[in-house]
């Protein structure tokens, strides 16, 4: 797709401020798209959207289509009749700047059941809206609420852990299992329900402000995910549904074992065989979400790293071809010629990413904080193609100050002779650079505008727990900050 030179913000949901312990999609989210507006900039980056599960991570997720219900508004809930005052009375004592997972999901979803017992005995014209929504969306959200509902019974435990016939989806079972958590089913298309419904209206209005929203999702799903559990076919499994080969990155630089995440691996011979039916439904249903997507790991679909199944590490592997340009062709064919789609081109990048990247006219990205090991890394912007997009950072990367602060002496000096600068403004020295490129896109984390440090830092790759946590203030969004990054715009016409 042909883009257009803009900037714009990278800010999860989660991170907005508000008195329920996480960012959600209510008055907040709205003040946020105004101010943001008022900025000049055109886009707004997210993360995935979807229910979030090991690890609290946007990008380990119980659904490749299902929306997150920690995200749903408790106020415009209220607003709607499915909540009553009294609900609201109850909130803990929530830390106004880290989310607390462990005491807010409880908590939310507590809330989110008083709305649904409100729901089911309202009889108003949301049933219709609700009917609906379920009938739209009966490729996902059967088996995903069927999914939620045996993993609630079975204490949240992943359904590699059920019993054969709910884990191998025996018809029988299956009957069962759908009369016995009827209510709990409902219940979870309910969430779904409310979810999108909220989204939507945000989406609408972030669309009146005259902004587009860059969403992202990862190329691998969750192995406990109702994607993997209600289509094993499409995975390679053995007989009774194990991974036999998992996902990771090799050995580098920085990961002397190399990365490894343990996502099921696509059969993409099977997929092939369908016309990519499944990813097809997946790209229609996000971009119904968002405007610009981001894929996360693009560099999977020209060869990706295969870890036998069991392995500690990441240090045993093969490179194995993916789809390569036979997936990108269907896509066009079926979503159009001109694909709104961001490749997340970072990492070891052979000759035949890039290929796959530019036959199909997609930007990569650039992240500047990594530019500053000598004047012929291509990070660096005078090396920038026009269809890129530059980041500051990213949410796995630590603040600009942050970096500045720990970085090695020869890259803190190298930066400073390529910038012209003395270093005392460091995260907006990148922020010019990055919006004076010739990018087309320039995004910075808000972290970098506000001029945090590490204690901001949205999450370590390489840490267990205490990652996704990070929320601004009340006050964080300033009219002198609004007015510096107009001022901005207009300077580098974005």
């Amino acid at each position: 797709m042909k883009f257009e030179r803009a900037s714009g913000v990278l800010l999860h949901p989660t991170s907005l401020p508000g008195p329920y312990g996480i960012g959600d999609l209510g008055p907040a989210a709205y003040r946020w798209v105004d101010w943001l507006s008022g900025t000049g900039c055109k886009l707004w980056q997210v993360l995935p959207l979807g229910p979030t599960g090991y690890g609290d991570s946007p990008y380990q997720c119980f659904s490749a289509f299902a929306g997150n219900p920690y995200l749903i508004s408790p106020e415009y809930l209220l607003k709607d009749n499915l909540l009553h005052p009294n609900d609201l009375s109850e909130k803990l004592d929530f830390d106004p700047q880290r989310v607390d997972f462990g005491a807010l999901i409880p908590w939310k979803l507590n809330l989110l059941e008083r709305a649904f017992i409100r729901f089911s005995s309202d009889t108003g014209t949301i049933h219709s809206e609700f009917d609906s929504f379920c009938a739209e969306n009966t490729s996902w959200l059967e088996d995903y609420a069927l999914f939620m509902a045996i993993k609630e019974a079975h204490g949240g435990g992943s359904w590699e852990r059920w019993p054969d016939s709910l884990r191998k989806r025996d018809p029988a079972a299956m009957d069962e299992a759908r009369k016995t958590f009827s209510s709990s089913i409902l219940r979870f298309t309910f969430y779904q329900f409310a979810f999108f419904h909220q989204w939507n209206a945000l989406r609408v209005y972030a669309h009146q402000k005259g902004l587009l929203i860059v969403g992202d999702i990862p190329i691998f799903v969750a192995s406990d995910s109702s994607d993997v559990w209600s289509h094993p076919d499409l995975f390679f499994l053995d007989a009774d549904l194990k991974p036999t080969v998992v996902a990771g990155v090799p050995p580098d630089y920085f990961s002397p074992t190399g990365q490894l995440w343990g996502n099921p691996l696509y059969r993409w011979d099977v997929h092939k065989f369908t016309g990519y039916k499944w990813w097809l439904e997946r790209l229609r249903s996000i971009l119904k979400l968002v405007d610009i997507l981001r894929i996360d790991h693009f560099r999977g679909f020209a060869g990706y790293w295969e870890i036998p199944a069991g392995n500690p590490t990441a240090e045993i592997g093969r490179w194995v071809p993916g789809p390569g340009a036979d997936f990108f062709t269907a896509v066009r064919a079926n979503l159009g010629a001109d694909l709104p789609i961001i490749a997340e081109d970072l990492g070891v990048i052979t000759p035949d990413v890039t290929a796959l990247r530019d036959q199909f006219a997609l930007p990569g990205m650039k992240v500047l904080q990594f530019g500053f090991s000598g004047p012929d890394n291509p990070f660096l912007p005078h090396s920038y193609p026009h269809n890129c997009v530059v980041y500051t950072g990213t949410h796995d990367n630590d603040t600009a100050c942050g970096w500045y602060a720990s970085a090695p002496e020869n890259e803190k000096d190298f930066a400073c002779r390529y910038l012209k600068i003395d270093g005392s403004d460091f995260a907006w020295d990148l922020i010019h650079a990055s919006w004076s490129s010739t990018a087309v896109f320039a995004v910075a984390p808000l972290q970098d505008f506000l001029v945090l440090g590490t204690e901001a830092r949205f999450n370590y790759p390489s840490r267990l727990g205490g990652n996704w946590e990070w929320r601004m203030t009340d006050t964080a969004l300033s009219n002198l900050l609004q007015g510096r990054i107009k001022e901005l715009n207009w300077l580098y016409q974005r």
